[in-house]
């Protein structure tokens, strides 16, 4: 069975590949045709922005669109037609050096090793950003393009961002930057003023839930539709939520919502000590997943019309909150618990205690 796109891969026999080796790609036809009529048209933008929310595969297809242009387009079947696609075979020399990161026309940017600390960094520096200019002014090791992608650029700091932007100013010809970001409205202006901008979608439920049973073959089909519901159609999230368990952290965290605003204190304690032991990946998911399901509450109460539901009972939880207090007073809920996250993660506050915090603020709300 064919493996399929995702941001990141892990080491199951079953987990889709890394980006740079990645193959296939699923459910973005439009913006791979996009980018390959701009190819056709002899205009092709110097610098493309590819966005869309995190795991639905902007950088297999950054990788996809790098691996076209070093293959030199495609070139012509025995017919004489142009590529349909942006697809390179894998056995092609030009797939196998990019896969091995050994490609000479090609420059990756992303958080590196910091040697110092000996941990991986967070951030893209400046000094490794200088390195794009002197690259791109070079003559192309095989005559043909020379290309840089950035993964992701929501990683550059400051000074690495407007070093970029020095090296996508006045970029030479035959020569393409494809950064990664699952935030653009965070990116400097000017670098994005300087990009064509290609919008990756979230993918239907339907096409996530086949790609992590694909992956994930041992979890049934009524738990797998649960989470590529809870993915908002992001395959890498579903992956990501079925191998931490985020379907039974989501249940474990509607039950106690559910019991507002008289919540268990013994329960919330104990679900608290729980996600915030570890490497932080159960209270991140957690945390993400609460702020999602008041995305939900609002919008469900701003529409009247009711959110699919992920686990049982979630539905009467979201009417009975609704009916208790009003769409202004959800929103500042909202407000209040994202504001908690990311404070926390500034100012390193104990995991615990924010949980305790977030779920704190149902609290008030009055029994209907």
């Amino acid at each position: 069975m064919p493996t399929k796109m995702a941001d990141a891969g892990d080491d199951r026999d079953v987990a889709p590949p890394a980006p740079r080796r990645n193959p296939e790609l699923i459910g973005h036809e439009r913006a791979e045709a996009t980018l390959l009529d701009d190819y056709r048209s002899g205009r092709l933008a110097h610098a493309w922005l590819i966005t869309g929310p995190p795991g639905i595969g902007k950088a297999t297809f950054a990788f996809r669109f790098a691996r076209f242009l070093l293959a030199g387009g495609g070139g012509e079947d025995l017919f004489g037609d142009a590529p349909a696609g942006l697809a390179v075979d894998p056995a092609d020399l030009v797939f196998r050096r990019v896969a091995a990161g050994s490609h000479g026309d090609l420059l990756t940017l992303e958080p590196g090793y910091d040697d110092r600390r000996k941990v991986m960094r967070e951030k893209i520096v400046v000094d490794e950003v200088r390195t794009v200019g002197p690259f791109l002014r070079m003559t192309p090791a095989e005559g043909g393009w020379r290309v840089v992608v950035v993964d992701s650029a929501d990683a550059l700091n400051t000074n690495a961002a407007n070093a970029l932007l020095k090296a996508i100013e006045e970029p030479p010809d035959h020569t393409v930057v494809l950064l990664v970001s699952h935030a653009p409205g965070r990116l400097l202006a000017t670098i994005r003023s300087r990009c064509a901008r290609l919008a990756l979608r979230p993918l239907d439920d339907d096409t996530v839930e086949t790609f992590l049973r694909d992956h994930r073959p041992e979890i049934d089909a009524e738990e797998a539709a649960a989470i590529a519901r809870l993915a908002a159609g992001s395959p890498g999230r579903a992956l990501g939520l079925a191998d931490i368990g985020g379907l039974a952290l989501y249940r474990e965290m509607v039950d106690l919502v559910g019991q507002a605003p008289s919540l268990d204190p013994d329960a919330l304690h104990d679900f608290a000590d729980r996600v915030a032991r570890g490497d932080g990946g159960a209270y991140h998911t957690v945390m993400e997943l609460l702020g999602q399901w008041l995305v939900e509450l609002v919008r469900t109460g701003a529409s009247a019309s009711a959110a699919r539901p992920v686990v049982a009972g979630e539905d009467a939880v979201r009417e009975r909150l609704l009916a208790a207090r009003g769409l202004e007073e959800w929103t500042e809920v909202w407000e209040k618990v994202t504001g908690l996250v990311a404070s926390a993660e500034r100012l390193t506050l104990d995991r615990k205690q924010v949980v305790l915090a977030a779920f704190a603020a149902f609290e008030a709300a009055p029994r209907a």
